[in-house]
């Protein structure tokens, strides 16, 4: 309506001019490079919007100032910075722009992976310094050498594109990418991160930094790799341990290695892959193109303006809840399914195609899709180098080929609401389940296919042995020798002296050494030891 006052964007950090233009076609834009911790505070709350990229931190404490904010806008993929369960209590809708950067940083993937097979730097460095030596440089085709990729997400797969156009042969690791999927881009699919290492020529890592995966290449790791092979990390410092690449590049065993990220950022001088010879370090540059941060700045302007015009705000990484009745009745069950997700990422055996969800009880009366996006919101986080939320767990998905299908009935069985999941791979399937018993008590039910009722907590391990006698007494030693405390105890079994299943909580985690331990004994079939 003419004559009623525009709303306010605060853009607290410098994005592409195009943006900021973009925004000032439909509000007020006062528009910063940075801004002071204590001039941020200060400002906010005269704000409807606010932009931002990685350097403010738009935490509790800036979000209860902001009493207009509506919509927080982050020009780049993550939210690390921004107070998420803040912001969403407040009803200030946040989103991102993920897709922005995918491309710049698979072809920054793929520049390193020429650099360092053609020792550009190198060579550029010496001719500048006045030397030619061309027979210092030798370096080696891409053609029908073997490039091993682990992770095959959204930029695992560009970089898979664009090797192939190189003649390279594909193999990757990744367990929750479908066979379909695979098969499109041309990879053969190995089943472990040691079967990729032995036979690559160069590797690529496109996996998010988690407990799981820090330090996932190491010495242990360096020793198995094919002699000669070349290491490309262009995804997340952390995940590869600098000391002990620098280690087998020294001695040989590693040729090179191409680095974009680093644990400690900025790195500084001591690090032990900077100055190395045969090392291509970068300051972080995957996402520094003129078209990534262009793309950016456009893209969360477009977010920003949705969310406060009242558009679809594709990005948005915390969910706009169904109708409060019907949140009130699942929100106890959200975060029992997100744990479910992340049981199921960790029993799963192969490449996941397809998760069927069945909802049976009272619950099953509303729509129950919110449980299903929970349980793929934990299935995720632990293996997406995207922020996993609400919004965008279900695209993930379908980013990796895998089915998700959802059935429900008011029927359950033996208990008031049950949520049982099946999952399919290219082993089989499982199936286990999750409820709520007593006064709001979680369960997990029938995990591994056994007849396992056992509460979630931080540690868990399930193991599965031949029914016979002393079997329990076998874990229950190793438990004992390493100082393990059993909190609680569930076995299963499906028949006398067939098959039985053993769901233990623990009050401490178990080593790699213990859980090896455990698979070595006599009649102990599988043992897995799972964080939630």
């Amino acid at each position: 309506m003419a004559g009623e006052p525009r709303l306010k964007v605060l853009v607290a950090e410098k994005i592409s001019p195009e943006g900021v233009e973009k925004l000032r076609e439909s509000f007020d834009v006062d528009a910063f490079d940075r801004m002071e911790r204590d001039e941020f505070l200060a400002r906010i709350g005269a704000y409807d919007g606010l932009v931002v990229r990685s350097g403010t931190k738009v935490d509790a404490e800036a979000i209860a100032k902001a009493d207009n904010l509506k919509v927080i806008g982050r020009a780049g993929i993550g939210v690390d910075n921004i107070d998420l369960e803040a912001a969403t209590k407040r009803g200030i809708m946040v989103a991102n722009v993920p897709e922005s950067n995918i491309i710049s940083a698979a072809e920054h993937t793929m520049a390193m992976l020429m650099a360092l097979a053609r020792n550009i730097p190198a060579a550029c460095a010496s001719l500048s310094a006045g030397e030619w030596n061309r027979s210092g440089y030798q370096g080696v085709e891409l053609y029908a050498k073997t490039l091993g990729i682990i992770g095959v997400g959204r930029i695992g797969a560009l970089v898979a594109e664009r090797a192939s156009g190189f003649g390279m042969n594909l193999i990757g690791y990744d367990p929750f990418i479908s066979p379909q999927k695979a098969k499109q881009l041309g990879i053969e699919i190995k089943q472990s991160v040691d079967d990729v290492l032995r036979e690559a020529d160069f590797i690529t890592l496109h996996v998010p930094r988690t407990k799981d995966t820090h330090h996932m290449l190491g010495d242990e790791q360096f020793n198995m790799v094919k002699k000669g092979a070349r290491i490309i990390n262009v995804a997340r410092g952390g995940v590869v341990d600098e000391e002990a690449l620098a280690r087998a590049v020294k001695d040989g065993r590693v040729a090179g290695a191409a680095v974009d990220v680093f644990e400690s950022e900025p790195p500084g001088a001591e690090n032990p892959l900077c100055g190395l010879e045969g090392v291509v370090v970068t300051p972080h540059l995957g996402a520094s193109t003129t078209e990534a941060q262009y793309k950016a700045g456009v893209a969360i302007a477009d977010q920003v303006v949705a969310g406060l015009t009242g558009g679809f705000v594709s990005g948005a990484v915390n969910i706009a809840m169904p109708h409060k009745e019907v949140v009130e009745t699942l929100r106890p069950y959200m975060p029992l399914c997100e744990k479910l997700g992340r049981l199921f990422v960790n029993i799963m055996k192969g490449s996941v195609s397809e998760i069927e969800f069945e909802i049976l009880g009272e619950i099953s009366e509303h729509d129950t899709s919110l449980l299903t996006v929970a349980f793929l919101k934990g299935f995720f986080e632990s293996i997406s180098m995207d922020t996993v939320t609400y919004v965008n767990a279900p695209i993930l998905a379908q980013d990796r080929g895998i089915s998700v299908k959802e059935s429900r009935s008011r029927q359950s069985r033996d208990y008031l609401n049950l949520i049982m999941v099946t999952a399919s791979d290219d082993v089989g399937k499982m199936t286990a389940g999750a409820t709520l018993i007593g006064k709001g008590q979680e369960m997990f039910v029938n995990v591994l296919d056994f007849d396992i009722n056992i509460m979630p907590s931080d540690y868990m391990a399930f193991v599965t042995f031949e029914d016979r006698p002393g079997m329990i007494g076998k874990v229950g030693t190793v438990m004992g020798e390493h100082g393990i405390n059993i909190a609680g105890l569930q076995v299963g079994r499906r028949a006398i002296q067939g098959e039985a299943g053993m769901g233990l909580n623990l009050d401490t985690p178990l080593s790699p050494e213990m859980i090896a331990e455990l698979k070595s004994q006599p009649g102990i079939k599988q043992a897995l030891f799972i964080v939630l």
